[in-house]
């Protein structure tokens, strides 16, 4: 009997904004599509917490026996400015500003993203589809589309009609939104648009002379609108009806949406049964933005050179942090949340490395089995991994218990407790076992904590100029001393 068999899920569905039971279309399998990054820039944070979410719950589907057909696409061509369908597609940008070829620029960004992910430790999608190299599907896609009424064209470009939709249809069933509230607060046509009304969106944009990708279509040399490929390459791969279309938030509008009228529009039928949207990052409280510079890197995270935080973190102190927040909820990322994630993580890093020193005995005090199961119980309630995380620790704690003598476990369930914190901690939240030696802190540490206490000497003995020297010479090489009621710590820059 596969694991899923004995385990239900439920989901947190964005479409019915209420938990559902999770069955997939097929038995033992499920199809995931989740929107991948744009690639004209060095991946962000933020994209980089909900592809870490969903490579999460990819890992626990498995995990239950689950055969998963994962699928991540690469956006390399029709994503234009602002996310609007006029301006100027944002590779193309990219590539003129550096004066190299749109794909140089697709190149580059790729390798960044893949070389990020891997450092996090992702397993790699099951298909990672482009953009560019499912053009034809997607004329094909927007051939149905006009043919069923509910596209035109003008100018060699092709506009989704979403006024025509939403008398048959519900445009918004997914955001919530109504139409006329769209069409109220919505600015009137400046006359210059080609739209028949501006909420309609754009299938197929014709190519201006200076705009470098483009290709041949049945209605101009031009290129496919962004809401398109998702619905193109999703419904290929997957069907024209699969399981779980994922997503970070800022996607329900009007991305998801539009894939969601394409698809009704093309195919009559809805393409996903559960939509699931991963939360914001947010950097000391307040939203990441390049133009207020309240932003920071992947890179420059795991480096430590940035102006936020005091040190550098190891990938899996990352992850271990994203996991201890819901996917679903908001998440601030500060340095005194980092600090206590990696604490928290380095004390479970301490526990599993203990499991193989530990020796049975003829007795358990403790139900390894229900415990299991609960953390079973917290994976199935929508992923919530920090109900699992508290459970992990409560694990953590029996296994020092049991190393000094307070508590005991027989063979078979010292096996089972190895076994479970081992396949939740590294296979299922995607953790790599380090020990603080791995990352050169416990040294460090060691080495500043030695001068703390020849200093606390020195004032003692009010030698305050070696006191000083000491103070000075360490924030010269970066390590900052703080003095406080409850004695000195240090931070590094």
């Amino acid at each position: 009997m596969h694991l899923y068999e004995q385990q239900k899920i439920q989901i947190y569905n964005t479409l019915s904004g209420t938990k559902e039971t999770f069955n997939p279309i097929e038995e033992g399998y499920v199809g995931m599509y989740v929107c991948g990054p744009t690639v004209y820039s060095n991946v962000h944070l933020g994209n980089v917490r909900t592809f870490m979410s969903f490579d999460m719950v990819f890992r626990y589907l498995k995990h239950l026996g689950y055969k998963v057909r994962y699928v991540r696409n690469i956006t390399d061509a029709g994503h234009l400015e602002n996310d609007a369908d006029a301006g100027e597609d944002k590779i193309t940008k990219k590539a003129r500003l550096e004066q190299i070829e749109p794909m140089e620029v697709v190149q580059r960004y790729t390798v960044d993203f893949h070389n990020i992910l891997n450092t996090f430790n992702f397993l790699p999608p099951s298909i990672e589809p482009t953009a560019t190299g499912h053009i034809i599907e997607q004329i094909e896609l927007i051939k149905k589309i006009i043919d069923n009424g509910f596209a035109y064209v003008v100018n060699g470009s092709v506009y989704f009609d979403v006024h025509k939709f939403n008398e048959t249809n519900d445009y918004g069933i997914l955001s919530k939104r109504k139409l006329e509230d769209l069409i109220h607060n919505t600015r009137a046509l400046d006359g210059q648009s080609d739209k028949k009304n501006p909420q309609d969106f754009a299938l197929w944009k014709r190519a201006e002379p200076q705009h470098i990708m483009r290709w041949p279509s049945p209605w101009s040399d031009g290129f496919p609108g962004w809401h398109l490929e998702c619905t193109a390459m999703s419904t290929k791969y997957l069907g024209d009806n699969f399981d779980i279309h994922g997503g970070g938030m800022d996607l329900k509008f009007p991305h998801h949406e539009c894939e969601i009228a394409q698809s009704e529009a093309a195919k009559g039928q809805a393409p996903v049964n559960y939509w699931m949207h991963a939360n914001m990052l947010h950097l000391n409280g307040q939203r990441m933005s390049k133009s207020t510079g309240n932003t920071v890197n992947p890179g420059e995270l795991l480096s430590g050179d940035n102006n936020f935080f005091s040190k550098a973190y190891a990938p899996s102190v990352i992850r271990f942090f994203n996991a201890q927040s819901s996917y679903r909820s908001v998440l601030d990322l500060t340095d005194d949340g980092l600090l206590a994630s990696e604490k928290g993580f380095f004390r479970l890093m301490d526990a599993i490395n203990l499991l193989d020193d530990l020796k049975a005995d003829a007795n358990s005090t403790f139900d390894v089995s229900q415990w299991r199961q609960s953390c079973y119980d917290a994976m199935n309630d929508d992923f919530n991994s920090p109900i699992l995380i508290a459970h992990l620790f409560e694990a953590a704690k029996l296994v020092n218990q049991i190393k000094s003598g307070d508590a005991s476990l027989t063979s078979d369930d010292l096996e089972l407790l190895k076994k479970t914190m081992c396949e939740f901690t590294f296979d299922v939240l995607g953790l790599v076992n380090i020990t603080k030696a791995d990352t050169g802190t416990d040294k460090l540490s060691g080495a500043v904590e030695l001068l703390i206490q020849l200093r606390q000497d020195a004032r003692a003995n009010k030698d305050f100029a070696l006191s000083d020297k000491i103070r000075d010479e360490l924030a010269a090489k970066g390590i900052q001393l703080n003095d406080g009621k409850d004695g000195t710590t240090f931070t590094t820059n």
